[in-house]
């Protein structure tokens, strides 16, 4: 079975030896950004955006203070001996680029083959969300989706797509809208079986007609 679970970073990035800034601080730090920008912090309109900022960004980066392990512990085993796929997809996210700090806006759909105990699917969702609301690259987070449900869930395998536009490339640089990157990430009997995973697709066809 192959869980990685060496790619999995359920839990904050911060590290032991550095100290997570107050909330004061953090204003402060939108208000220099404002001030940098060519604009002034003390005008009606932007009194109160430094605390609107900091307190968007605790919404947007919640998934740094969340464990996965809260949405997969509790699985359901009645499942009458279903062990074919099951596909979870069109999951929709917002997540930031790591490099620009710009969204990213996507769809995730997730597969996986059960052994004996099945997830509710609501929490495919969550999970894809925890991860979302982190700095990212959508190659990790595909990755990182699709292996902390293999190792938590222990199904036969995890099949996880990914679909989204990069803020970085419509918003900046190039300034192409409507482009979008597709990545995947196969485990288990998706990864060493072609067939599998060519099911996988064929599912997720069929779902968009």
């Amino acid at each position: 079975m192959d869980t990685n679970t060496d790619k999995i970073t359920p839990f904050p990035a911060v590290q032991p030896n550095q100290e997570r800034p107050s909330r004061e601080a953090a204003e402060a730090a939108v208000r220099t950004l404002i001030l940098w920008a060519g604009d002034d912090p003390d005008r009606e309109g932007l009194l109160e955006t430094p605390a609107r900022v900091t307190k968007t960004f605790e919404e947007m980066f919640s998934g740094y203070g969340a464990d996965p392990s809260t949405y997969l512990s509790r699985t359901f085993e009645e499942v009458e001996g279903y062990e074919d796929m099951v596909v979870v997809q069109n999951i929709t996210f917002h997540s930031h680029c790591e490099h620009h700090m710009v969204p990213i806006i996507g769809r995730a759909h997730i597969g996986y083959l059960p052994k004996g105990r099945v997830l509710g699917l609501s929490k495919f969702a969550r999970v894809v969300d925890l991860f979302a609301h982190r700095l990212q690259t959508q190659e990790a987070m595909t990755s990182q989706i699709a292996h902390t449900i293999q190792t938590m869930l222990d199904p036969a395998g995890v099949a996880v797509k990914v679909e989204a536009e990069h803020m970085c490339m419509a918003m900046r640089g190039i300034r192409k809208q409507g482009s979008t990157t597709t990545t995947t990430t196969f485990t288990g009997a998706f990864k060493n079986d072609p067939a599998e995973q060519m099911h996988f697709f064929t599912l997720l066809r069929d779902g968009q007609r």
